[in-house]
């Protein structure tokens, strides 16, 4: 979820290559020198744009620029996270035709909003994601940006066309909103190859789609959806959505009624949530639970409770973080068929076109893994597609890295597993390379946490 400044904690947690680093733009064919061809990239459709020519693309070197917002990515890294700078290139931001106005970075009050970004020394290759959570366009730019961009890679990234608490509203029928996040993330895919093609001269050969939570869902629905237009993906910790279920309505109200007190840590366990999750509950009850049950219930399902969350999430922290009462009873199974009809709009098949990789911790407070990842997987190989999708458990995992900070003895930060991840997935697609086997990947007693996690075991690199 989008960060709330007024809410202490929750202001700082809520709401590529394998082979090295990036070759010179005209390596891979493309033109040389500091924002060459700034002029000619006209991002195809878009309503508005403007480019800058900038020393460094990485949020080292805009932080406290308009080029990025650090406060939308508050909680998805862990403190000591370390993240490449000097990579200089393009920005373009801007947004496509959209009615609606959610989105007010750097003052537009517009949705659809992007942001392309064209570094000097291109390595061939596009990376596209989407913003997780109810945030925006620079959310990930610390925990994906960074990296792709120093890698070589041009990077593109949508808010989706609709963001924060009051993300419902959009559209005319249940499911609207959500159906438009993918509508907008293949918009941008499409869009932004044609922006690489401008400035270097031909389209990328590789794009890689990828995301965290629901930008993860994003990557499991273009794979399925649109695997024409993508090589590979990486999802992490993708959100699931099925019209039978299990979904985030088939888990959350369970965990509504117990912050009501109406349900026990068993009835928890029976949803999927963890074992061993308990001490994070507490600050899922404050941060989580109760606003995204609400908001999500209102996109499918707004004849449930007409009153809550009525015309608005609310319009203090406390009023957006706090549940309908009426959550805690909701039974998905027993609502009309119009709703699984709604949910059916932007729901998950598993049968992915491209090779996919899948990262879940095993301690996710939101989004249990029993309820989601591990479906999601079941999915894939009853579609007949279980050799394209590889899917590793990140043990000591939550949703977001930012509670390793308050928990470093009992957590650990999935970034580092990602970057891994993605790297593999590269090898994966352009040398053949394939993963090591779907695994649990442990946590160490000691070293680098924060910054290093290989995916594979000592015993299997040296037999790779």
């Amino acid at each position: 979820m989008r960060p709330i400044r007024a809410v202490p904690f929750l202001a700082a947690t809520l709401l590529a290559t394998a082979l090295g680093g990036p070759v010179p733009a005209a390596a891979a064919g493309g033109v040389q020198g500091h924002c060459a061809r700034q002029e000619r990239v006209r991002v195809p459709d878009a309503a508005f744009q403007e480019s800058a020519c900038l020393p460094d693309l990485t949020t080292t070197g805009l932080a406290g620029t308009r080029y990025t917002d650090m406060a939308d990515q508050a909680g998805l890294t862990a403190r000591g996270t370390l993240t490449p700078s000097g990579v200089p290139g393009i920005q373009v931001d801007g947004y496509f035709p959209d009615s609606s106005r959610f989105n007010n970075t750097n003052g537009r009050r517009h949705d659809a909003q992007f942001v392309i970004r064209l570094p000097d020394r291109w390595n061939g290759g596009l990376v596209v994601t989407g913003a997780p959570g109810t945030r925006k366009q620079y959310a990930t730019d610390k925990a994906i940006s960074d990296q792709v961009l120093a890698r070589g890679y041009a990077y593109a990234a949508t808010d989706k066309g609709n963001n924060g608490p009051d993300f419902y509203r959009d559209g005319k029928r249940p499911g609207d909103a959500v159906s438009e996040w993918n509508t907008r993330t293949t918009q941008l895919t499409r869009a932004a190859r044609k922006a690489v093609a401008q400035r270097y001269g031909q389209a990328p050969r590789r794009t890689y789609m990828t995301g965290i939570s629901n930008g993860g869902y994003l990557t499991r629905w273009q794979l399925e959806n649109h695997p024409e237009l993508y090589d590979g993906g990486v999802d992490w910790e993708g959100a699931l959505w099925t019209a039978s279920g299990p979904n985030l309505l088939t888990s959350l109200p369970t965990a509504v009624a117990r912050m009501l007190g109406t349900a026990r840590d068993e009835d928890l366990y029976s949803v999927g949530f963890a074992r061993g999750s308990e001490f994070l509950w507490p600050y899922h009850e404050q941060a989580y639970w109760g606003v995204t049950q609400k908001i999500y219930r209102a996109e499918f399902d707004p004849a449930y409770d007409p009153r809550c969350p009525g015309a608005s999430a609310g319009s203090t922290p406390e009023q957006i973080l706090a549940p309908c009462a009426s959550d805690a009873s909701y039974d998905y199974s027993a609502r009309p068929a119009s709703v699984r009809r709604a949910v059916a709009r932007v729901a998950l098949t598993g049968r992915i076109g491209k090779p996919l990789i899948t990262l879940h911790g095993d301690l996710d407070a939101l989004l249990p893994k029993s309820a989601d990842s591990d479906m999601y997987a079941r999915m894939i190989d009853a579609s007949g597609r279980g050799a394209l999708h590889s899917y590793f458990t990140v043990a000591g995992g939550t949703h977001v890295d930012g509670l390793y900070d308050t928990y470093p003895d009992r957590l650990r930060p999935i970034l580092p597993c990602y970057r891994s991840a993605f790297d593999t997935l590269v090898s994966w697609v352009e040398r053949g390379v394939r993963p090591p086997a779907d695994r649990t990947v442990g946590r160490p007693a000691n070293g680098d946490v924060v910054n290093s996690c290989p995916l594979a075991t000592p015993a299997a690199r040296a037999a790779g």
